[in-house]
């Protein structure tokens, strides 16, 4: 028991209130409404019913049907249909968090994570005008370089391929320079 409840405790640790915060901001100003007042963001993203929404604001028709009741099974299938909407919009695989993750409340942490990657996936989105989340993505800075830009790097020793601009050895002395006699 003991051990489940150090792991409970170090996932607890990794709960970033400002990020949460910033998250249950950007949906709400993504959805036009605010959160339920005195729930846990956890709680109201459990069912996946807004999470499932926001798909829908950002890319319509993402997710076609979202389940508003029908117990456990149902809800849980909200979750999974976002992550699939997630993975087709464009967010890699290893930022999805897992159903547990949510449901069951294990790792609160790696749904912000999930949440901040797919605000920051917008960013690639031309389409969505709306508010973005996290930083913008660096793009790519492609370089062509010509043939004989290419060749005349050929020519030049860089220090670290052993060139010691002049440097010698002289004056350093190999081996035993100095006798320590015992017993003397």
């Amino acid at each position: 028991m003991s051990l489940e409840r150090a792991v409970r405790a170090k996932l607890a640790g990794k709960r970033d209130a400002q990020q949460e915060k910033e998250a249950q901001e950007w949906i709400e100003t993504v959805l036009g409404q605010k959160f339920p007042p005195g729930e846990l963001f956890e709680d109201v993203l459990k069912d996946g019913q807004i999470l499932c929404q926001v798909m829908n604001k950002l890319k319509p028709g993402s997710v076609p049907k979202i389940n508003s009741s029908g117990g456990q099974f149902k809800m849980m299938e909200n979750i999974n249909a976002f992550q699939k909407a997630l993975k087709e919009y464009g967010v890699a695989d290893v930022d999805v968090f897992q159903t547990v993750d949510l449901w069951e409340k294990k790792d609160i942490a790696q749904v912000t994570t999930t949440l901040f990657a797919l605000g920051r996936t917008t960013y690639k989105h031309s389409e969505w005008k709306g508010p973005y989340l996290g930083p913008k993505p660096s793009e790519e800075c492609k370089r062509e370089f010509t043939e004989e830009q290419l060749r005349a790097g050929e020519s030049i020793i860089g220090l670290q391929a052993g060139s010691n601009k002049g440097a010698t050895q002289s004056g350093q002395n190999m081996g035993a320079g100095r006798k320590i006699l015992l017993g003397k």
